[in-house]
Parts: structure tokens; C-alpha cells; sequence
């Protein structure tokens, strides 16, 4: 892969400062995240399925459509996130998010049978769920480049940790406590054990802040440092094709693969499998994702996005035409889908910061997961409809293998990368981050004089 190669700064060490692995970052904050709203809020949901449905008297669409109301109101968290962190600390917004979007799993064991009262405390805990993801990628992109999709790999390995092991513990608490009281334990753990990984764990390179306010430069052994990124405004970044592309291309997989985890265990015993065999289908889903985004964070690394992306995009159709009884033959289709639903985390942060740069990563990110959690939301209403409608889930498969086919197209097409990786920088981040900050604002620096002069020319 081509790399641009690093020029180094003649600023001294950053010595007056305890030192931390860039690495811890994305272990605490994978800690974190493994009880995040995605393991906590999506991968549970559909063992609350059954349960909920009885109690309240919903049918399967209603229930399932919690995660769509969930899914919008991260889209709208996202939109807000994404210019708080052009502002402030990415720690000054994952601590009270983790703590806020907590308290909103413990409010959904206090919902009364009316659709409208179930659905709300689902949009806040993905509303408030937005503020403990977005500033999580940004924290552990800041401080690589090389290892970039790596590291967001490792990240989301361990969130899928959480993933596979949080259905294991909602089915316990379901048998002992009830619905309701498996809320309460699954919305305390991210409010106190995510807050405490954060704390101790999570910060963004080179953040330099007053009360939480991001600083534009730092003084550093006596020497003013600009702090500033390289990469497209987001009203730049607006206005390329490779940005929509994104949109196009990546949006409508987290459709697909979202409508089939969030229908899993009720299509499956609709084939013939037992309650708990189709349960463990998600802990299948779960590990197979595991593994998918640490491979797949190798391999992006190391081969073009517009290359590698294509045959992770297409991957899941296998696992669609196999997805049925007996259970051999549903955990292997399973793996294939959760494969790539491992893998799609990665592509989304490397893509935006190779095509679009990090000086508006947060809030051109934000946008982008905001437009994407709409368009995942209707994942599930597209397949709890087909099955109101027909009584099965057989007539939506070929639509969801045709979107998967058109997005690996457009992928394909993105074109050469605009900010390549940088030969060096992670260990130049690891042992001097004010060095590595000088590095990347010389090279703002000059992209700005380049556009300058473009301008000036025409």
C-alpha cells in the first residue's frame, strides 16, 4: 500500500508528561464499549422478544422496532455528538454519556403496556448511547495511522466480546429476575464499569483543554504548537463524491446485517430450532464478528479499501442462502454474516480518514453514522413487515442480497486514497504526541497553502 513517509519534528520529547501506551486507549476503551448500546441494546433485544410480546400484548413488530426507535435516537445523538467534539474533550463526553444512556436501560423496566411510553426510554438510551461511541473512535484514531484499522479492529473486537457474552447473561437474568429486572443489571454495568474504564483508560492525543474546551495550540518547552489536523471542512467534505459513496455504499450493509441479528432468534425457531439453540445462534454471531474485526482490521491495514471492502460487503449473502435448519448448517451462515458485521466497523473510520481526512472527523462522522442508524432502522421494520405481511421471512432475502451486491459496486469505484498512512507516526505518537501533533499540522499547513494557491491561480 502506497504510504507517505513521515518527516520528523526537531521538537524534544514531551518528557514532563507520565506516559501511557496508545494502546491501553483502545483496550479500556474496548472494556467500555463491550457493554456499550450496541451489546447492550441490539444484541440482547431479541431474547426480550417473547418475553415483552406476552406481557404487553405487542406484536413481533412493535417489539422488534424498539431497536429503530433506539437506532434514531442515535441518528439525532450523532448530529449533536459530532459538534461537541469539535468543542470539547473526548472525556468530557463519554463520561456522562456512558452514564446518562445507563440510566435509560434502567428506565425501560419501568414501561407501562402503551407503545408510545415503551418506545421512549429506547430512544434516549440510543440518543445518549451516541455520546459513548463516536468519541471512543475519534480517541482511538487520533493516535494511529499505520495501525489505524488494527486498533479500531482490536476496539471492536472487544466490544463484540460484549456482544457475544451480554445475551448469555440477559437470558440468565430473564429466567431468575424477569424482563424488567434484566434491564436494571444490564443499565447499571455500562453506568459504573464503562464510566471507570474511561476514567482510567480513555483520552484523545495531544488533547489539550481549558475546563473541557479543546485548545487550538499548546506551549510546549517554550514553543507554541498548533494542534490543528490535516483533511476537508466538513462542507469540503460535502461536496466529493467519496462521500456520498460512503454513504451509499456502507449505509445500506448495516441495513441488511442489522434486520437479520434483530430477527435472528425468532426466524430460526420459525425453522424449526429450539429456543435456546436459536439464542446460542447469537453468541455464534457474536464470536464470528469477534473474529472478523481483528482480521479485518489486519487486512485494511495492509490492502486498499476499495479492494478489501467489496468481498466483505458481498460475504454475508453466503450466510443468507444458508440460513436455515438444522443448527450445524444456521450457526455456519451465521458466522458468515457475523463475519462482516465485524468487519463493517472497521471500514467506517479508516474510509472517512483516508478519503476525508481528521480535521472534521467527529462531526463528518457523526453526520455519517447519523444518516446510517436511520437507514439501519428500517432494517428491522423491512423484515418484521414481510413476516406480518406473508407469515415468513422468505420474500425480503432476495432484496437484502441485491442492496449487498449494488454497495460492494459502489465501493469498488472510491478511487485512490487522498490521505494515505504515514510511515512512522504510531511510534512517533507512542513517545512524543506534541511531535506527532507538529507533523500532522505542517502538513495542514500545507494543504491549506496548496489550496491557497489553487485559488489564487484560478
Amino acid at each position: 500500500m502506497h504510504a507517505v513517509a513521515l518527516t520528523m519534528s526537531s521538537s524534544p520529547p514531551d518528557t514532563g508528561r507520565r506516559r501511557r501506551s496508545p494502546w491501553q486507549v483502545v483496550i479500556g476503551g474496548g472494556f467500555a464499549s463491550a457493554v456499550g448500546p450496541g451489546p447492550v441494546g441490539l444484541s440482547t433485544l431479541s431474547l426480550f422478544v417473547v418475553p415483552i410480546s406476552l406481557e404487553m400484548g405487542f406484536g413481533r413488530t412493535i417489539v422488534t422496532s424498539a431497536y429503530t426507535v433506539g437506532a434514531l435516537g442515535v441518528a439525532v445523538g450523532m448530529l449533536l455528538v459530532g459538534r461537541l467534539l469539535s468543542t470539547f474533550t473526548v472525556r468530557y463526553v463519554l463520561v456522562p454519556s456512558f452514564i446518562l444512556y445507563g440510566l435509560s436501560v434502567v428506565a425501560i423496566s419501568l414501561t407501562p403496556p402503551v407503545v408510545a411510553l415503551y418506545y421512549l426510554p429506547y430512544f434516549f438510551l440510543g440518543f445518549f448511547g451516541a455520546g459513548t461511541m463516536l468519541p471512543m473512535t475519534k480517541a482511538i484514531v487520533s493516535w494511529f495511522d499505520n495501525k489505524r484499522a488494527l486498533a479500531t479492529g482490536i476496539h471492536a473486537a472487544l466490544t463484540a466480546v460484549g456482544a457475544s457474552l451480554l445475551p448469555l447473561l440477559a437470558g440468565f437474568l430473564i429466567a431468575g429476575v424477569g424482563w424488567r429486572g434484566a434491564y436494571v443489571v444490564l443499565g447499571l454495568i455500562p453506568a459504573v464499569f464503562g464510566t471507570i474504564m474511561v476514567l482510567l483508560f480513555v483520552r484523545g492525543r495531544a488533547e489539550r483543554h481549558n475546563r473541557g474546551r479543546l485548545a487550538e495550540s499548546t506551549v510546549e518547552t517554550g514553543s507554541n504548537v498548533s494542534l490543528a489536523l490535516p483533511g476537508l471542512t466538513f462542507r469540503e467534505a460535502v461536496r466529493t463524491r467519496q462521500f456520498w459513496q460512503i454513504i451509499l455504499g456502507l449505509g445500506p450493509v448495516g441495513m441488511v446485517l442489522i434486520a437479520l441479528q434483530v430477527n435472528l432468534v425468532p426466524m430460526m425457531t420459525d425453522e424449526g430450532l429450539t429456543p435456546p439453540q436459536a439464542a446460542l445462534l447469537l453468541t455464534v454471531l457474536g464470536l464470528s464478528s469477534l473474529a472478523g474485526r481483528l482480521l479485518g482490521g489486519f487486512l485494511i491495514d495492509r490492502i486498499h479499501v476499495r479492494i478489501i471492502a467489496p468481498i466483505i460487503i458481498l460475504a454475508p449473502i453466503v450466510g443468507i442462502l444458508l440460513l436455515h435448519a438444522p443448527f450445524v448448517q444456521a450457526a455456519a451462515a451465521v458466522a458468515f454474516i457475523g463475519f462482516t458485521f465485524g468487519i463493517e466497523s472497521d471500514l467506517l473510520p479508516l474510509t472517512v480518514t483516508r478519503y476525508l481526512g481528521m480535521q472534521s472527523f467527529g462531526k463528518i462522522l457523526g453526520v455519517l453514522q447519523s444518516v446510517f442508524m436511520i437507514t439501519s432502522a428500517l432494517g428491522p421494520l423491512l423484515m418484521g413487515a414481510a413476516f406480518d405481511a406473508a407469515g415468513s421471512y422468505a420474500g425480503v432475502m432476495p432484496l437484502l442480497i441485491g442492496i449487498l451486491v449494488v454497495c460492494a459496486i459502489i465501493i469498488f469505484f472510491l478511487g485512490k486514497y487522498k490521505y494515505p498512512p504515514m510511515t512512522g507516526f504510531d511510534k512517533l505518537a507512542a513517545t512524543d504526541e506534541i511531535a506527532a501533533a507538529e507533523v500532522l499540522s505542517n502538513l495542514a499547513a500545507g494543504e491549506a497553502l496548496s489550496e491557497a494557491t489553487a485559488k489564487h491561480r484560478s
